[in-house]
C-alpha cells in the first residue's frame, strides 16, 4: 500500500508528508462539499465546504481584511486530505493535531503567503466557534449551555447538491485571491 491518497484530481497526496505543490484547491473545494459536519450526526446533511464558506462570509461581513476572509474558508482545509474528526475525540489525538497544523501551515503557506499569526488564529476560531454554536443548535437540536453569539450573516441549513458548494467555494477563493 502506498502512502499517499489518490485525489479527486488524480493527485497522490502524502498527508503526512505533504508536497505543497500538490496542495490543490480544486481538491479542497471538492472534498470539503462532501463531508458532513458532526461526522454525519446531524438532521441534514451540511458540508464542511458549507461551513467553512459561512465562517467566510461571516469573516467578510465583519469588515475584516481579503486575508482573513480566505483564511476562515481555508481553515479546515486539512480535513480534505486528513478527514474531519470530531472535537471531543480530536482532543485525544496528539499526533492527529501535530499533522494537521503541519498540513494546514502548508495550505496557509501556499495560499496565504504566511501561517496565520496568533491573533489572526484566535479571530478563525472565533468565528468557528460562533459557526459551531448555530450548527449544534440547527443541526443538532442541542440546548447550547453559551450564550448565542453574534453574527452578521444568515445561515441556510438547506440541503444543496454537493456541486454548488463545490462552485461557491472556488468562486469565493477566487474571488479572494
Amino acid at each position: 500500500m502506498s502512502d499517499c491518497i489518490t485525489t479527486y484530481t488524480g493527485k497522490h497526496f502524502n498527508p503526512v508528508s505533504p508536497d505543497p505543490d500538490l496542495v490543490c484547491i480544486e481538491d479542497i473545494a471538492h472534498a470539503l462539499s462532501l463531508i458532513c459536519r458532526g461526522n454525519g450526526h446531524v438532521k441534514t446533511f451540511f458540508s464542511v465546504g458549507q461551513h467553512c464558506i459561512n465562517c467566510a462570509k461571516e469573516a467578510e461581513a465583519r469588515g475584516l481584511s481579503a486575508r482573513m476572509v480566505l483564511a476562515c474558508l481555508l481553515h479546515d482545509a486539512s480535513e480534505c486530505y486528513l478527514s474531519d474528526v470530531p472535537r471531543p475525540f480530536k482532543k485525544s489525538l496528539k499526533e492527529y493535531n501535530r499533522q494537521e497544523e503541519i498540513l494546514l501551515n502548508v495550505i496557509f503557506e501556499k495560499y496565504l503567503g504566511s501561517i496565520l499569526t496568533e491573533e489572526e488564529q484566535r479571530i478563525v476560531k472565533e468565528i468557528d466557534d460562533a459557526m459551531l454554536w448555530f450548527d449544534l443548535k440547527y443541526l443538532l437540536n442541542e440546548s447550547v449551555p453559551e450564550e448565542e453569539p453574534e453574527v452578521h450573516i444568515a445561515i441556510d441549513y438547506t440541503v444543496q447538491p454537493f456541486e454548488r458548494t463545490e462552485r461557491e467555494y472556488l468562486d469565493l477563493f477566487q474571488r479572494l485571491i
